[in-house]
């Protein structure tokens, strides 16, 4: 560990840590812009919103990267330090969009600018002919680079973190500009859509679209904000939906083991199917009379010409007494069976094989993980002595070899797939 003085505080830093990291971890907030503190973001030092003033040294130093040494003396509240940071603010405040007409008043970018109250330029704004257009090529995602200050947070996401090598800087000096390929449109590149670019982006240039009316500008703002998990694969991404009037607008990565904050196409923008008209939200009983009949097609829109609404009682009642009048009349306790969705929770788990012991009156109770994963868990249980998983994917970065046999991760468990090419990329290469 290191000691050295923070604002004439003595304090401690932890192997690595930075100066910005240990003024987050007592209290003290440094303006930042092109660094991310979420896991997997290097910090790149190139935007300079972050500087302090360290003793004896003639220059200032981004905090972000710079790391504390022995006796150090570090201030963050000098005035030559909070000058700098305002006039790094007032710089970049030149070639945005008016606050009243930006893509996101709400964006972090204008947030530090509020905190350091730069609410305008004294410098003259770039050439319009050189501002980026609007690129609305993508189903999901809009890019307005004219709110881009290049800081790199989307390249370091799609290239360090999702390793998916999409988005790089194109163009040099003061034409530079943030690229997809060799400068596609971003619909037309080979973008995944996992939408880390869009959760790391500062300012607004790169944001969902449905957040967005026709000229670019943030026109949806969740009303609340509700934790929970991926709905879709076993990889177990932790997730925020963001929700306006009842209906999710937007997801973002949530920090957990399985996760560290990523997402994949399907958990960033597959919610559409939560709001679709022809999902079935009351519990309904076929009406008297009408015949099942496997030919007969149903208009999702309108299942009320067959069937007709009830309470959950009503529904949970008839339910069970069908059950009960086959169990008993047609082969007892071994004329039922259930199987489970390996996606339920371990207590949904629970209760439904003690539907079927206690219920049904047997053991006949399955789930489909078993049928592709018994194979791996007769491995596991003869190796190790346990079927079940030892490590997190992520653990892949400790290992010295990892074999994949049969499976395609980058389809079927992107964000897995991550941290594997994480390691592929840093570690065995």
């Amino acid at each position: 560990m290191t000691k050295f003085f923070l604002n004439d505080k003595e304090v401690t830093a932890e192997e690595n840590e930075t100066i910005w990291q240990v003024a987050k971890k007592n209290g003290l907030t440094i303006p930042h812009l092109c660094y991310s503190d979420k896991p997997g973001y290097r910090a790149d030092g190139n935007c300079r919103a972050c500087m302090v003033s360290i003793e004896g040294e003639r220059v200032l130093a981004a905090s972000c990267i710079r790391k504390p040494s022995e006796g150090m003396k570090v201030s963050t509240t000098d005035e030559r330090s909070e000058k700098s940071r305002k006039m790094i603010l007032e710089l970049l405040v030149t070639d945005q969009p008016e606050k009243t007409d930006c893509h996101d008043p709400d964006s972090h970018f204008w947030k530090i600018a509020d905190d350091l109250e730069v609410k305008k330029s004294r410098f003259d704004k770039r050439e319009s002919k050189i501002v980026p257009e609007s690129d609305n090529s993508h189903v999901a995602m809009a890019v307005n680079l004219d709110a881009c200050i290049n800081c790199n947070l989307c390249v370091r996401a799609c290239r360090e973190v999702q390793v998916n090598d999409v988005i790089g800087m194109g163009n040099r000096g003061h034409v530079s500009q943030v690229i997809f390929d060799f400068d596609d449109p971003m619909g037309d590149s080979s973008c995944v859509s996992c939408g880390e670019c869009v959760q790391a982006c500062p300012t607004g240039a790169l944001m969902e679209s449905n957040l967005l009316n026709e000229n670019g500008k943030k026109v949806v703002n969740a009303d609340r904000k509700v934790d929970s998990l991926c709905p879709y694969c076993g990889v177990g991404c932790q997730l925020t939906y963001n929700i306006k009037d009842e209906k999710i607008v937007s997801v973002d990565g949530r920090e957990g083991p399985a996760n560290h904050n990523r997402l994949c196409v399907k958990g960033r923008f597959g919610f559409d199917y939560v709001h679709n008209p022809e999902r079935i939200t009351k519990p309904l009983i076929r009406k008297k009379g009408i015949k099942k009949d496997p030919k007969e097609k149903l208009d999702p829109l309108n299942p009320l010409s067959h069937f007709r609404e009830a309470t959950w009682e009503e529904a949970l009642d008839l339910a069970a007494s069908k059950l009960s009048s086959i169990r008993d009349a047609k082969g007892g306790d071994d004329a039922l069976a259930g199987f489970g969705c390996a996606k339920g929770s371990n207590e949904e788990a629970y209760l439904f094989q003690k539907l079927i012991r206690v219920g049904f009156r047997n053991n006949n109770v399955d789930h489909c993980t078993r049928m592709c994963h018994a194979s791996s868990v007769a491995a596991l249980m003869e190796a190790i002595g346990t079927g079940a998983v030892t490590a997190p994917v992520s653990e892949v970065k400790n290992a010295e070899v990892a074999i994949l046999i049969g499976c395609r991760p980058t389809q079927n468990h992107p964000v897995a797939a991550t941290f594997i090419k994480n390691a592929v990329k840093k570690k065995w290469t």
